[in-house]
């Protein structure tokens, strides 16, 4: 069967490719990051790793899909509408902008574009570390209009992440006060406990609070804030790095649970 057709995807960070029948039906699907071919029957097993030749690189393992662990069935149940996987970074700005986009000619540029530049930016390298065993889910949205901007899952434990845009300005942070440039100081380290907090208290397991602070041109932080991790966009990838807290199975349940957009309204 020479028509397959083989048809790349990119999600969180993740590539996927799905090989289909001219009418469109999925057989299969090869994940390089697990090296392995997902064959959904058997009768086209050989036009399948013809199609995939050119995208194979050493031994993959080929046959039916796994079997779903517990969090994977949960996943399965969700409704769309209640499944945050799908959130964009900066989905809840994407949205209010598509609303509201504001006057064409302004004095100055919208802040929320830039909140919406730094959201993505972070996003982006959050997501590309799910090759890693973490997941990133984005504007997880809390009772009463607050919202994470990023919540981290993974082996080295749970983060709520808060985004700050911080180009070419001058940052400093004492507890719990943060100055960007000169804008005027915030009391931010309080709500990002807060929020922690908050989330902690939904999946029942400690959630420890971030600040992302993007393309500063300078970072001060005269006493490590309590509890509070400090980063920058750059920092992100080192995430990667961090163990020894939760192993695989309890990392997907939490994952599972945390995607559940009723699981917040219990934050």
């Amino acid at each position: 069967m020479d028509r397959l057709r083989v048809i790349p995807t990119f999600r969180h960070g993740r590539e996927q490719l799905y090989v289909c029948l001219p009418d469109g039906r999925n057989i299969a699907w090869y994940d390089p990051g697990a090296a392995r071919v997902n064959l959904l029957g058997e009768d086209h097993e050989d036009d399948v790793l013809r199609a995939l030749r050119p995208f194979v690189t050493g031994p993959v393992t080929v046959g039916p899909p796994p079997v779903p662990t517990p969090a994977e069935l949960a996943r399965l149940t969700l409704h769309p509408d209640d499944d945050l996987a799908p959130n964009r970074p900066g989905e809840a700005l994407l949205v209010a902008l598509d609303r509201d986009p504001g006057p064409p000619r302004r004095l100055r540029p919208d802040p929320r574009r830039r909140a919406l530049a730094a959201e993505q930016a972070v996003g982006d390298a959050l997501d590309h570390l799910d090759g890693a065993g973490w997941h990133a889910l984005h504007s997880v949205p809390l009772p009463g209009g607050s919202r994470i901007h990023h919540l981290l899952i993974g082996p080295g434990g749970l983060y709520a992440l808060h985004t700050l845009y911080a180009r070419k300005q001058r940052v400093t942070v004492a507890d719990p006060l943060v100055t960007v440039g000169r804008r005027e100081t915030n009391p931010l380290l309080r709500r990002l406990r807060a929020d922690a907090a908050r989330a902690a208290h939904a999946l029942t397991a400690e959630v420890r609070p971030g600040l992302t602070l993007v393309e500063p041109a300078a970072l001060s932080v005269p006493t490590a804030p309590r509890e509070v991790h400090v980063l920058t966009d750059t920092d992100v990838p080192a995430l990667a790095r961090q163990g020894g807290v939760l192993k695989p199975a309890d990392v997907e349940a939490l994952h599972a649970m945390a995607r559940d957009r009723n699981t917040w309204t219990r934050a």
